[in-house]
């Protein structure tokens, strides 16, 4: 016989039925006893309600470490009315959950007598979490930590180094020598391939305990701790240049990228870590600059050219802030023996034969430095300082500009001129990404006639990365300007490669114009260049012109153009244009 429900029975049942639909896990505690759990959670923990009836939540799913923590959440609760909780749980299997807590008191007939404890699983978040941290302080490709959590780790050096006495630590600053090569000619895929089994050779050479950081593009920093003596730290950067040194295997060919690492030791000038890289940079771009494949070690000579390096940057910033520079103009003209003009009167103290005509053909652009008391100074100085921190690409920028804007104005007030002006690119300059794109942006700004802008790069550029370089002049002729090479035979680069570089000029370097006048291996190495280029439809200058006696024998090698200290000085823009206007003019001997 079926007997009817009782109301109370009834809402039992429909509350079980109510808690096991739940996705939430649910536990409720009397005393310190389970009384109930549903399907959810023994499905989050693996543990029956048979297992668990009777028992102590504690005895089955709280870590041992975690008990502690119990005991504050119940207090929260007696205290507050509820409390929740992110924390860790364990699963019949002994492995750990992420849970989320909700605890609540228990209430029966109006009295508390236990706790309704509800789980949520938020290990997928959890996970989200962690590797939304690891990226923020990892690099994607390599993997490697990030400059963030690198001088993380290099501050707590410090701060460990403090209290260690007789350990010290150290940076070595990792760049590799043939990366852009290499990036350029196989591609970025291939570039990528080089810079993740350079982060491979860098853990297999380092101790657990070290830490290598991936900077940024090819640049790598390496913290090295409990270093007892130099010895130490020479001994690893050692280790490093080995693996740098083997080839890399990209698609079935071997290839070579070396490196060069700067070392910078911990010392009482270092009093934040960001001068302990500065120094490790600086150390890294000595051994660059000696040839790569080498680490150099900061040292005493090293901190005088860097704090000499340090005001130098100081001083070339106050004269870009202030604007304390200016755009010269030295005239490069055509040699061409003759008598003045008519409407010029003869020198009448030297003999007609004495005096050689130059024609202006056009002017090449040249910073010069105004200052504070007015005095002119010329950039040489400076132009180092400005490759070395990259000022010299936003420099370079500006003058560029520059220089089409002072074309347009003078073909605008001589018309009937056709005078071109050089603009110089230095090697940041040249190789820097945004390059051809700077200068089409230029040109269409300025309105300048590209025809009659002649962009100049240095032999020493050229010889830096050969295969890029022609690609980028064969992209900047793309852009209808005329190219040219200059200090051409201040360095070793091959004739056979005036075949190859798509240029309109060449300018000798001042050591070659020299050998104009004399006997020997320099002269017969310039006519033969001379000779070359004519064949090859490349104008030739001769720069620093200082005799008659030269001018003479460049014009008799075929060379018939030329600047230097005899044809004219860079002038300023006013009297380089009256200069233009007059087309020609007569040049003395020398004194």
């Amino acid at each position: 016989m079926n007997l009817p429900e009782s109301p109370e029975t009834a809402h039992e049942r429909l509350m079980e039925d109510v808690l096991a639909s739940l996705s939430q896990a649910v536990s409720v505690v009397r005393g310190d006893r389970v009384v109930y759990v549903n399907a959810a959670f023994v499905r989050l923990f693996g543990y029956t309600a048979e297992d668990l009836m009777g028992g102590s939540l504690r005895e089955f799913i709280v870590p041992d470490a975690r008990q502690q923590e119990v005991a504050e959440l119940t207090r929260a609760v007696d205290q507050f009315g509820s409390a929740s909780l992110d924390t860790v749980r364990r699963s019949k299997n002994g492995g750990l959950a992420d849970v989320a807590i909700d605890a609540a008191p228990l209430a029966v007939n109006g009295i508390a007598s236990g706790y309704v404890f509800t789980f949520r699983d938020i290990s997928d978040r959890k996970r989200m979490e962690a590797k939304l941290q690891h990226d923020a302080l990892h690099d994607t490709l390599t993997g490697l930590p990030n400059r963030a959590l690198f001088m993380d780790r290099l501050g707590l050096a410090f701060t460990r180094r403090s209290r260690r006495r007789g350990q010290n630590c150290a940076v070595l600053f990792l760049d590799l020598d043939r990366f852009k090569e290499i990036n350029d000619s196989l591609g970025h895929a291939a570039g990528d391939e080089v810079l993740v089994t350079v982060a491979k050779r860098l853990r297999s050479a380092l101790r657990p305990q070290d830490t290598a950081a991936r900077l940024g593009g090819d640049e790598f920093a390496i913290l090295v701790e409990s270093i007892l003596s130099a010895s130490d730290i020479e001994i690893v950067a050692s280790r490093i240049l080995r693996e740098m040194e083997r080839p890399f295997e990209l698609g079935g060919r071997s290839v070579h990228a070396g490196a060069s690492i700067g070392v910078a030791i911990a010392g009482p000038a270092h009093a934040v870590p960001e001068l302990l890289i500065r120094d490790a940079d600086f150390a890294m771009y000595r051994a660059k600059q000696s040839g790569g494949g080498r680490f150099e070690v900061f040292d005493k000579q090293l901190e005088v050219q860097a704090a000499c390096l340090q005001e130098h940057e100081r001083e070339l910033r106050e004269v870009i802030d202030q604007r304390q520079f200016e755009i010269w103009y030295e005239p490069v003209c055509r040699l061409q023996p003759g008598k003045p003009p008519p409407d010029k009167p003869p020198l009448d103290k030297l003999p007609s034969s004495n005096l050689r005509v130059v024609k202006l053909e056009g002017f090449e652009s040249l910073l010069r430095w105004r200052r504070a008391d007015g005095s002119v100074a010329s950039f040489n100085d400076l132009l180092p300082v400005a490759e070395e921190t990259g000022l010299s690409v936003s420099l370079g920028r500006e003058t560029m500009e520059a220089v089409c804007r002072q074309l347009r104005k003078w073909t605008e007030a001589l018309p009937k001129s056709e005078l071109t002006l050089t603009v110089n690119l230095t090697q940041r300059q040249f190789y820097h990404p945004e390059m051809i794109a700077q200068v089409k942006k230029t040109l269409t700004l300025s309105g300048a006639d590209p025809a009659r802008l002649l962009f100049e790069v240095g032999e020493a550029t050229l010889s830096e990365n050969p295969d890029l370089a022609f690609d980028l002049l064969d992209r900047l002729l793309g852009c209808n300007v005329r190219l040219a090479v200059d200090d051409f035979g201040s360095g070793l680069t091959p004739l056979s490669h005036l075949v190859r570089l798509p240029i309109d000029v060449l300018k000798l370097a001042p050591r070659l114009t020299l050998s104009a006048t004399q006997s020997g291996r320099q002269s017969a190495v310039l006519e033969s260049l001379i000779q070359l280029s004519q064949k090859l439809g490349v104008q030739v200058v001769a720069q620093g012109i200082e005799t008659l006696e030269q001018v003479d024998a460049l014009v008799r090698l075929g060379c018939t153009l030329g600047q230097g200290p005899l044809l004219g000085p860079a002038l300023e823009p006013g009297p380089a244009q009256e200069l233009a206007a007059r087309g020609s003019w007569p040049i003395a001997p020398e004194a």
